[in-house]
């Protein structure tokens, strides 16, 4: 394809080709800068991820430090101090602290490894009619291609439906659109009795696991359940002796005001899928952590999981972690969460008194969203060729705001945004958080009445 006369020829893939993206010239704190100089209040953390900011000198000397002594070697050859710490440190931070560690390099290898060690833990008893995971239909839990046999976002999955493993799917605990029309507590529940109506007709012989986000990400946005929501969960798992997967991606590492999202409700999963906040983005790793009881049929079997990746457990990675979570236990970045999230939470619900586009507030800790309606008594949503998402995306971005788009709750359909700065943000910035975001909405609003609806 050619590029036109005088122009550059271009080699990088970028999200959308041949769409003129500013280069990101440092970061410093809660913001980033582009190579004119222009501040960007970094309300997204990137994607969900950079939680303790940018340019922290303490991560950058750690990973000078490790480079100094050995930056890479291969796991079938040598272990490393900082992976052996780090595997160590996760477990004792975790829910139960009884876990071993898989180390991978992103969430969608972290998930695509949790859904081969839940099936390799049924086959090494010789059960291996239980080779299906069931997950949700909103849901997103990676772009690999058992990752997304294991996501409900319409989207991300459409190209491939005719490769993707056919995986059973139960509905959402979706409070907003509540997919049964009811209301909580009244409901009884029935989003958790769905899985419970699954397993029946598909056969626990046939099931290994459940997989969900603690609060739904990408494919909803900070979509959270009712509180006894995950218990009955984790009782119906058990009963059905089917394993119960976190994919805490999204959710781990202090984002949601708790180090593990899942602790926010009591409930310890059998298997754990970390990512973006293990790092906050200072170098590419994940990891899979698997319980004792989960490993015990392995260890007394192959010893061998089956997975392997190249970079898995490189001391490079695992010392920048391990930095990483020092940090934010020095910094009480999980308190701080908690309370900046509060503050957030409270002003982003005074916003939607003053927005009517605002359906929805959501979520936990700083990791918060918005979803968009035409009508909010009837919780209309816009139509998709309206694409609300992507003009409140860009009308933030002109006026120096990073917000993180989110799908719609409607079958694929709808708006939503993901508010996620970094923990350590100030009192000051939230307030500037604030303005940019009130004027973007407000113009949005201008726009969209001056189109009619």
């Amino acid at each position: 394809m050619g590029t036109g006369a005088g122009k550059k020829r271009e080699h990088l893939i970028k999200p959308v080709l041949h769409r003129q993206y500013p280069t990101a010239s440092y970061g410093q704190g809660v913001f980033l800068y582009d190579e004119q100089g222009k501040a960007y209040l970094d309300a997204s953390s990137g994607a969900v991820t950079a939680s303790i900011g940018h340019g922290v000198q303490d991560i950058i000397d750690a990973m000078a430090e490790q480079a100094r002594k050995v930056s890479f070697v291969y796991r079938s050859q040598f272990t490393s101090e900082p992976a052996e710490q780090l595997a160590q440190k996760l477990s004792e931070l975790a829910p139960g602290r009884d876990y071993w560690t898989f180390f991978v390099n992103s969430g969608s290898e972290a998930t695509e490894t949790a859904m081969k060690v839940a099936i390799q833990h049924w086959q090494e008893q010789g059960r291996h009619g239980k080779n299906r995971v069931i997950s949700r239909r909103m849901s997103y839990h990676g772009i690999t291609m058992g990752a997304l046999s294991m996501s409900g976002h319409v989207l991300r999955r459409r190209r491939f439906v005719p490769l993707l493993a056919d995986y059973p799917v139960v509905a959402p605990a979706y409070c907003y659109r509540c997919p049964f029309g009811r209301t909580y507590p009244e409901c009884g529940l029935a989003c958790a009795d769905d899985l419970e109506t699954a397993i029946r007709r598909i056969g626990a012989e046939h099931i290994a696991a459940f997989i969900a986000e603690p609060i739904v990400g990408a494919a909803g946005g900070a979509v959270t359940p009712p509180n006894d929501y995950y218990r009955r969960i984790k009782e119906i798992c058990e009963r059905h002796e089917i394993l119960f997967i976190a994919d805490e991606v999204m959710t781990g590492i202090a984002r949601t005001g708790a180090m593990f999202g899942m602790e926010h409700w009591g409930v310890e999963p059998d298997v754990i899928a970390l990512g973006k906040g293990m790092s906050a983005g200072y170098t590419p790793v994940a990891a899979t952590m698997v319980k004792d009881r989960v490993m015990e049929p392995i260890l007394q079997g192959s010893r061998v999981v089956m997975s392997g990746h190249t970079y898995s457990a490189n001391p490079q990675s695992a010392a920048v972690s391990l930095a990483v979570l020092d940090y934010i236990e020095r910094h009480q970045l999980v308190q701080a969460a908690e309370v900046q999230g509060r503050k957030l939470l409270e002003r982003l619900n005074r916003l939607a008194d003053k927005c009517e586009i605002i359906g929805d507030v959501r979520g936990k800790g700083l990791l918060l969203a918005l979803e968009l309606v035409a009508d909010r008594e009837s919780k209309l949503p816009f139509p998709a060729a309206k694409g609300v998402t992507s003009l409140v995306i860009d009308k933030a971005f002109e006026k120096g705001l990073l917000i993180y788009p989110a799908a719609g709750g409607v079958d694929g359909a709808g708006d939503a945004v993901i508010i996620a700065p970094p923990l350590t943000i100030s009192d000051e910035e939230l307030e500037l958080l604030m303005r940019l975001l009130e004027d973007t909405l407000q113009e949005v609003m201008r726009e969209i009445q001056g189109q009619g609806s």
